[in-house]
């Protein structure tokens, strides 16, 4: 019996929701997704039994992102099954493991290697938040009930990409991203902290005759984002095509995001495990040494259990955050001048900085060009699904050929310039919006959000008018 046999049989025991048996309609999509959310909400307000204290806060910026809440039954989120995807796709890209994503049937030996994957990883992460040190407690313990929920997001998800609408890890980000932003801008002083949330803390500090105005700049950041992507959704560049024998004339639209914005979880929800790999690793020779280094280049402060546990007062120095960055330089260049940027702490978080940008981008556009070819959105996979809606480019052969030659001229350009962009987006916020949320988070809720109004609008246009089924599948 062959590994990938193997694979399959084991997957085939493994519970997993059924496909609907017939078309779901539009409001009962809506509402297993509004039962996944608040479902998803419930777990983030239950504490790990048996959790003594909760500790470390190094992974807590990436919450928004692994649509997590540590010390919950969110602990792990999203990750494991995030990484499971990630690990797959570098052992394919790398030529280990042999599957042709082009095949129907490579995709779904992909699925079940995910599936399987995404179950082990659960197990595993859920394992390495209190082995590491990241929570106390009884590891035994804490560690089956963070994969417990982690697994039951793995099937919320399975649930909402079935029956209801979108992605269910991009519905879980967007509720998290979108609850933190509005209690950090509108939380009123008192409640759940000492000082009031952005607005009000501005709002006190005008009065009192000393306006905070950098205070407002994470604001304005995130509103610049969200215009930004709400335009660049609309960029496109459209190419002919015609139907039937009469030659009806209609445009395939080539968005600049084509990518959406999955190549920037994926490379976000890789950076938060660097962080757990380092903490289980920390003492060991060479490879412990290397994945702090990394964890310090992709935006991570080398701080609490992340430190070897001999001479750990060598990584003082890299004590730095890239998130907030841009206030730090304004603050320090405005008390000192501009030669405040040679000094080392200031110049390190800088070079943090720049390499930070550096592997996002090559990360993006390496989950880019995979998630082209894993989610059917290939020049071979868009060719062949036009040609069997009976539709061709006016001017040339009826040939899928020559409609992938022509889609090649555009895709694979678009795929890498949509995840530059987006990369830099991202990095770009995470470096200027400080504790109000993560450039990371509010690039993805503005895409998630908008994907989720097109799957709307795509459907309610499927009801209306069924024969447009075939070509909107």
């Amino acid at each position: 019996m062959s590994f990938m046999e193997l694979v399959s049989k084991i997957c085939s025991i493994i519970p997993e929701v059924k496909r609907p048996e017939v078309e779901v309609p539009l409001k009962k999509r809506i509402m297993w997704s509004s039962v996944a959310l608040l479902i998803f909400f419930i777990m983030g307000n239950i504490t790990l039994i048996g959790l003594a204290e909760e500790t470390k806060t190094t992974l807590v910026q990436f919450q928004e992102i692994l649509a997590s809440r540590v010390g919950t039954l969110l602990t792990a989120g999203i990750g494991p099954i995030v990484l499971s995807s990630i690990m797959l796709q570098l052992l394919i890209g790398a030529k280990i493991i042999e599957i042709d994503l082009a095949d129907p049937r490579g995709r779904a030996t992909f699925q079940s290697l995910q599936k399987l994957g995404a179950i082990l990883f659960c197990f595993f992460e859920g394992f390495a938040y209190p082995l590491s040190g990241w929570l106390k407690g009884d590891p035994l313990l804490l560690g089956l009930q963070i994969a417990f929920g982690s697994i039951i997001l793995f099937y919320l998800d399975d649930l909402v990409g079935k029956y209801g609408i979108g992605s269910g890890i991009g519905l879980f980000i967007a509720g998290g991203v979108t609850s933190r932003f509005f209690w950090q801008v509108f939380r009123p002083a008192g409640i759940g902290a000492q000082e009031g949330g952005l607005l009000p803390g501005f709002i006190a500090s005008w009065f009192a005759g000393q306006p905070q105005y950098l205070a407002l700049l994470p604001l304005l950041v995130a509103i610049a984002i969200f215009l930004v992507v709400t335009y660049a959704h609309a960029m496109h560049v459209n190419i002919p095509i015609t139907m039937g024998r009469r030659g009806l004339g209609g445009r395939f639209p080539v968005k600049l995001l084509y990518v959406s914005v999955i190549p920037v979880i994926l490379s976000a929800a890789l950076f938060a495990n660097f962080v757990i790999i380092t903490s289980v690793v920390r003492d060991v020779p060479l490879i412990g040494d290397f994945m702090r280094y990394l964890t310090w280049a992709t935006g991570t402060p080398i701080r609490e259990n992340l430190l070897p546990s001999e001479n750990p007062g060598r990584w003082a120095k890299f004590d730095t955050s890239v998130y907030n960055l841009f206030e730090r330089v304004l603050v320090q260049v405005g008390n000192y001048g501009i030669g405040a940027i040679f000094e080392e702490s200031l110049a390190l978080n800088i070079i943090q900085g720049i390499l930070y940008m550096i592997f996002l981008i090559i990360f993006c556009i390496i989950f880019g060009k995979f998630w082209v070819l894993m989610g059917g959105q290939s020049p071979e996979d868009i060719a062949h699904q036009l040609e069997s809606s009976g539709m061709y480019i006016p001017g040339f052969r009826r040939d899928r050929r020559i409609i992938e030659k022509i889609l090649n001229r555009y895709i694979p350009t678009i795929t890498i310039i949509g995840s530059v962009f987006v990369a830099l987006l991202a990095g770009i916020g995470n470096m200027a919006l400080g504790a109000l949320a993560s450039g990371t988070g509010i690039l993805l809720t503005v895409g998630i959000v908008y994907n989720l109004y097109e799957q709307l609008a795509r459907m309610q246009l499927k009801e209306v008018h069924p024969l447009l089924k075939r070509l909107l599948r």
